[in-house]
């Protein structure tokens, strides 16, 4: 070995890439290369730390972990390779050769451990399994004692040529972390005093803060081009900072932690709110965003119209010219909405849809009213429908089959102060919007057929009563039951007397209540014993 200039390994992978190369071990370095896979990987004697043999998915595997905690696994040796990779370790770079076995008993329950931003699972001081961080997308605390890690989102499109069906794929993983760990235990911060000491936090809690300062350091790699602080999020709900980088954005809020890319980001809108003091910048996503079991295909921002920001990008006026082609400054002092839809837009390329032609009876750009239980706002844009806040609905006008107005009036001119809408969309489904201002029908019918779409309204007969009315109503109604109960005393008279026949009978002298009652009204026996009317 001592004579050999190097060593090769030729079909070895790198990390999770597909294509294979040649792996080098030499006297100056580890070298890595794919054939026409770009620029190879190459790493000198003296940032390497420790090299460990392991079994991998891919045969066995050698990891080398740098002086800076960054770690590099090579995927797709033999058995064999063991003693041929450790010998040329042990002549290069006097450095041993670790082996490892795994975990194979098949626990869930053990301890992590963190290297660079690679999560490691142990159980009985063997590991079980590894989490690359630097592809996870978010982390948040999915309940009490639980951390949970995202990587990829539903619906999020497959890799070119990758078939999803004849593929297995992490989508997310959840811990539970009962208990409590010393507070000098979770920070590394020097202190004397003896009330630290004996300071507990919960465990899941530092767990958490470990994995989000992990997500932060592998999104340092690339340049963080500016920061918004605080941001309000109508949906869903919360304050949440909106870092942007070149090809992504990271929402950090108190509870959820996400990356979205901005390939994932499909529609854009900024829109005045009715009462023209916030503007709402909405972003649509797809796959949507997860929060457990609830998917957001849409996030609502919203901002006070008057405040302004002073800020800087971090970016130099070579990539300003030459990558964003002069859609974006350097300097920034203009108000916040206008400054965080410029970036936005610059960066994911995508158009901002703002408010069209429509006015409401009041102005506005948008009308209240109800979808089921919640209010919002319907802005009527110019190719499209958009319900606000929650839950937040898009209706293209293509794909609108016709529209059903409801309760708007009354045949004899009566009117309710507010009507129904129905979509009946192309495809079979139905959205209603409820309680909106009888004064926005005549504009909101203008403007559906200006576009062309069908239009249907049903008039509802219903009546409008005054006081007065339902006086004269109810003395009606005493009168018809008045005549009834006179009716029947004169047939029930009638045919006491077919019953039995007395001849001394007589109304008026016997004290009967029947008489007393109608007395007003009833008129004095005849010769043929009936009363008329």
């Amino acid at each position: 070995m001592s004579d050999r200039k190097h060593v090769d390994f030729n079909s070895i992978h790198e990390g999770l890439r597909t294509d294979s190369g040649r792996f080098r071990i030499a006297h100056n370095g580890i070298g890595f290369r794919v054939p026409g896979g770009g620029e190879p990987i190459i790493l000198t004697p003296d940032e390497l730390r420790k090299f460990t043999w392991i079994r991998g998915a891919r045969g066995y595997q050698l990891r080398i972990l740098h002086n800076d905690n960054q770690v590099h696994k090579f995927d797709g040796f033999r058995s064999e390779d063991a003693e041929v990779v450790k010998d040329a370790l042990k002549a290069f770079y006097k450095k041993d050769l670790e082996t490892k076995e795994p975990s194979v008993k098949g626990w869930n329950w053990g301890k992590t451990d963190f290297q660079g931003s690679n999560l490691m699972f142990n159980v009985s001081n063997k590991q079980l399994f590894e989490l690359p961080l630097a592809k996870a997308i978010g982390a948040n605390k999915a309940g009490k004692n639980e951390v949970s890690i995202n990587f990829v989102d539903p619906g999020q499109p497959a890799p070119d040529g990758v078939n999803p069906k004849e593929v297995d794929e992490l989508m997310d993983v959840t811990f539970y972390i009962p208990g409590t760990v010393a507070a000098k235990d979770s920070n590394n911060s020097d202190t004397n005093s003896s009330d630290a000491d004996d300071e507990e936090v919960n465990a899941d809690a530092v767990f958490y803060d470990t994995v989000k300062s992990k997500l932060e350091f592998s999104q340092m790699t690339t340049e963080n081009i500016v920061q918004f602080q605080e941001v309000l999020c109508l949906t869903p709900r919360g304050r949440y900072n909106i870092d942007m980088y070149q090809d992504f954005l990271r929402l950090r809020g108190k509870t959820y932690d996400y990356k979205i890319l901005y390939s994932n980001i499909i529609k854009l809108f900024l829109l005045l709110k009715p009462d023209d003091v916030h503007v709402l910048f909405v972003m649509g996503l797809d796959p949507p965003l997860r929060q457990g079991q609830t998917k957001y295909p849409f996030l609502v921002f919203q901002f006070v119209r008057e405040d302004e920001i002073d800020v800087d990008l971090n970016l130099d006026d070579t990539k300003l010219d030459e990558k964003y082609e002069n859609k974006l400054q350097k300097h920034y002092e203009a108000p916040t909405y206008e400054v965080v839809s410029t970036i936005f837009r610059a960066l994911t390329g995508r158009k901002v849809t703002v408010p069209g032609t429509y006015r409401s009876h009041h102005g506005a750009h948008a009308l209240k009213c109800s979808m089921k239980a919640n209010e919002g706002y319907l802005y009527p844009l110019e190719k499209s429908f958009l319900f606000i806040p929650k839950p937040t609905t898009f209706i293209p006008f293509n794909e609108i089959g016709v529209v059903n107005f409801t309760r708007v009036g009354t045949q004899s001119g009566g009117s309710s102060r507010t009507f129904d809408m129905k979509f009946h969309m192309k495809s079979g489904s139905d959205v209603q919007f409820s309680s909106i201002n009888r004064e926005e029908y005549s504009s909101l019918e203008d403007f559906l057929r200006q576009k062309n779409i069908k239009v249907k309204s049903e008039n509802v007969q219903e009546t409008v009563m005054s006081y007065v009315e339902i006086d004269d109503d109810d003395d009606d109604t005493m009168g018809r039951a008045a005549k009834r109960t006179r009716v029947d005393a004169t047939v029930m008279d009638d045919d006491e007397d077919e019953e039995s026949p007395d001849e001394d009978f007589a109304p008026n002298e016997s004290g009967s209540d029947v008489a007393e009652e109608y007395d007003s009204d009833a008129q004095g026996p005849s010769d043929d014993g009936s009363d008329e009317e």
